[in-house]
């Protein structure tokens, strides 16, 4: 049952929807993939300003919450990239650092803890299949169309569930 009295939550992608990662693309086209570099270059990351002015807007109705594949250790970079963008605060929601499932399966597990609570207004998010399961599963999407899409991304997503 959710919970009238709190403002509804927003839920914001980071990669491609608010960080624009074409930039680190390249550590993902070797092989091996060399995902520590990959990770190490996210605080140089350029924002999208599309996303970064939706999840404003959307902090004046709604509580904003980030979502994403990046691993825990990562937390530190991107609470400081989030600051230094004037993003809204926001609890943020990441991957541990062992967990290798679909990005599609654990951001859909943690929209449905969220909105066991809560009413979730909106997920944003660029991945398609992430989209795909959430509308399945009732939620109200935005699909985060701004940035370049990456076959090689998407592909590092829903085989090797590291973003």
């Amino acid at each position: 049952m959710t919970d009238t009295s709190k403002r509804p939550i927003a839920v914001f992608d980071l990669d491609n929807t608010l960080a624009d990662t074409a930039h680190r693309q390249r550590f993902l086209e070797r092989r091996p993939r060399d995902w520590n570099a990959f990770f190490a270059a996210a605080p140089q990351d350029p924002p999208v300003p599309e996303g970064v002015a939706m999840a404003v807007r959307s902090a004046r109705e709604c509580e904003v919450v980030y979502l994403t594949g990046r691993p825990e250790r990562c937390r530190r970079d991107t609470l400081e990239w989030l600051d230094r963008q004037g993003l809204p605060d926001g609890r943020v929601y990441m991957r541990r650092d062992d967990d290798r499932r679909p990005a599609r399966r654990t951001k859909l597990e943690t929209l449905r803890r969220l909105a066991r609570d809560r009413e979730v207004r909106v997920l944003v998010d660029d991945d398609e299949l992430v989209c795909d399961d959430a509308e399945q599963a009732g939620f109200t999407v935005f699909r985060a169309r701004w940035a370049l899409p990456s076959v090689t991304l998407r592909v590092a997503q829903e085989r090797e569930g590291r973003t």
